[in-house]
Order: C-alpha cells, then sequence, then structure tokens
C-alpha cells in the first residue's frame, strides 16, 4: 500500500487463440485506450457474476467476431501484476477451436505470431511472462 491507500484489483481473463500452423493472435491496442500501442492477447474485464471462462467468450465474440465454446478453453497460466494505479489478476487461457474468422471489431490491429517472434512485440508487463510461458511450454 501506498500513500494513496490501496490499488484497485482489476479482474480480467485473456486467451491465446492458436491456428492450425501453432501461430498465436495478438492484437494492438488502439490509440485512445489505455497502453495504446501495445500488443497484447485478447480479453478483458470479468464483468460481476461472471466466470472467467465467460469473460473469454464475451470479449472474443466483442473483439474479435469468433466464437469459442467454453469446453475449448484450457487453462494455462496466470498472472497478478502491480502497475502504479491498479493491480491486475488473469487467468490465461488457451483455445484451439473457434467459429469465425478474427475481425477487429475494436480498432485494433491483428497479427498471427510464432511463440518465438512473440519478444518482437512490445506487451504491456502483465503479457511478457503470459509470452514467455507461450515460448517455454508450447
Amino acid at each position: 500500500m501506498d500513500a494513496r491507500g490501496p490499488k484497485p484489483v482489476l479482474y480480467v481473463a485473456a486467451c491465446a487463440l492458436l491456428d492450425a500452423d501453432g501461430r498465436i493472435l495478438i492484437a494492438r491496442r488502439p490509440e485512445g485506450k489505455p497502453m495504446a500501442g501495445l500488443w497484447e492477447f485478447p480479453g478483458g474485464k470479468i464483468e460481476p457474476g461472471e466466470t472467467p471462462e465467460q469473460a473469454v467468450v464475451r470479449e472474443l465474440r466483442e473483439e474479435l467476431s469468433v466464437e469459442p465454446c467454453e469446453r475449448c478453453l484450457h487453462p494455462f497460466a496466470f498472472v497478478s501484476h502491480a502497475y502504479p494505479d491498479f493491480h491486475i489478476v488473469m487467468p490465461f487461457f488457451l483455445c484451439r477451436t473457434w467459429d469465425g474468422f478474427p475481425q477487429p471489431n475494436e480498432g485494433q490491429e491483428l497479427a498471427w505470431v510464432r511463440k518465438e517472434k512473440l519478444r518482437e512485440y512490445r506487451m504491456p508487463a502483465a503479457d511478457l511472462p503470459l509470452a514467455a510461458e507461450l515460448r517455454d511450454r508450447l
């Protein structure tokens, strides 16, 4: 805790979509959003009453127009990271099966990236250990 009091804790869920060639989908945060220009794994805030899996399904539908089934989400890792103004807790899933083709619905840029190339993309601090886990464990 600092002099300003406790930091709010933000609960989010994210997912690595893996295509048939083993590439991972990442998205570049658009201008006007916090951390604009950085690349991240798709996902977002967990709403009250929502499970992390439900949040990932909803976010992928909203952000990318893809429809994963909850059963196709495989827990992979999680992050607990302190930013200057908040703390983030993020369960991270893998998904290899979904319906639809990813579309950038929120002005983001999309890239399919091999795991070895993830370190070439600037990412938020909370996503860096997830990228390392993908490189090391896939």
